[in-house]
């Protein structure tokens, strides 16, 4: 049976080939993030705080579209390794504030060391240019912000920006 022509439609697919290197980049990510004992999901809550100097927990919960609850849940992880502190805010006594430790800070920046490596060997077949020319055209295919980026890299399935 002959196959059927597919007409107007572009020689190369890049779906499979993005899922392919996205599969590489998170099972690697994931595995140097471990023995750091953060997911994607952790280094996404510790970087939106390192970025904003702190965040409410409601503002948090919002930037990552996540429910209020699992926000609780990640929280209590990272409280737990005293990579962030919580405290009510002095304004308003019903809301908690989300700060960045200095332990947390350091924790994040050896897992960003961490990922740079991962880059670096997935990507490794790209020279600087090339790779800054990749990583704003997937910032154009996400629609251009870094909230973008944050919203996809919040599920725990896809590794950081």
């Amino acid at each position: 049976m002959a196959s059927l022509p597919v007409v107007n439609q572009p020689v190369h697919r890049c779906g499979a080939l993005l899922d392919h290197l996205a599969r590489r980049l998170r099972l690697r990510s994931e595995s140097v993030l471990a023995p750091l004992g953060l997911r994607p999901r952790h280094l996404v809550a510790l970087t939106v705080l390192r970025d904003r100097g702190g965040s409410t927990q409601q503002a948090l919960a919002s930037t990552l579209e996540m429910d209020g609850t699992n926000v609780v849940g990640l929280l209590n992880d990272l409280e737990a390794e005293k990579l962030i502190e919580r405290r009510r805010s002095p304004e308003d006594r019903r809301r908690h504030l989300v700060e960045l430790t200095e332990a947390g800070a350091k924790r994040l920046a050896k897992a960003e060391f961490a990922l740079a490596a991962v880059e670096d060997e997935v990507l490794g077949a790209l020279d600087h240019d090339q790779r800054e020319t990749l990583y704003g055209l997937l910032q154009q295919v996400a629609g251009g912000s870094a909230e973008a980026c944050a919203e996809v890299a919040a599920c725990d399935e896809v590794p950081p920006c």
